[in-house]
């Protein structure tokens, strides 16, 4: 069992056992994805057939369950705390990919409970236009290899990819999975 995956392993069941939320090292879910590369990397080099094949495969699907488990719920925490209004010390528990999804579900929230003290004073709930269409800007890309969907910052959800598919994700979204050399932005003139 290699470090990363007692880290993973560890960082699911501290999550799973308390009610707040965790500390993540920024890193986290980079690390993470680039061990999954790895594992499946070096499968395509095992016969199938052997044991080693056998067990790297179940190493690579207790990963995937796992580092889902601890997303799901990460995000039914970050849920309750972001309705909550957050709190400021957050930033400092989150994984880098965690925090602009967290301050949008903050801004949603507070949006929601300005309607709520509104609608109760009996004023007409006043939200600013450009909150209420806060769009994100995207980035064309070309996937590099298959992906599973994923939930973009904006709370849609994108894919899944095959290699040499084309879509338009969130800026976000779409400079993680550049860095994780997952796919390579398409520049349009």
């Amino acid at each position: 069992m290699t470090d990363l995956y007692q880290e993973l392993y560890e960082a699911w069941r501290k999550e799973k056992r308390q009610s707040e939320l965790q500390n993540l090292p920024k890193d986290f879910y980079d690390r993470v994805a680039e061990y999954i590369k790895k594992l499946k990397e070096s499968q395509r080099m095992l016969d199938d057939k052997t044991l080693k094949a056998r067990l790297s495969r179940r190493e690579l699907e207790n990963i995937r369950r796992l580092s889902r488990e601890l997303i799901e719920t990460r995000l039914d925490k970050v849920l309750r705390m972001s309705a909550g209004g957050g709190a400021p010390t957050t930033s400092t528990i989150l994984a880098t990919h965690e925090e602009p999804v967290f301050e949008t579900l903050v801004d949603a929230s507070t949006q929601f409970l300005r309607i709520e003290r509104d609608t109760y004073e009996g004023k007409g709930p006043e939200v600013p236009r450009k909150e209420r269409v806060k769009t994100p800007e995207t980035i064309l890309v070309r996937f590099l290899c298959e992906i599973p969907a994923i939930v973009g910052v904006d709370m849609k959800t994108y894919g899944p990819f095959k290699s040499e598919d084309v879509a338009s994700l969130p800026a976000e979204n779409a400079k993680s999975l550049i860095y994780q050399k997952a796919a390579v932005e398409i520049e349009v003139e």
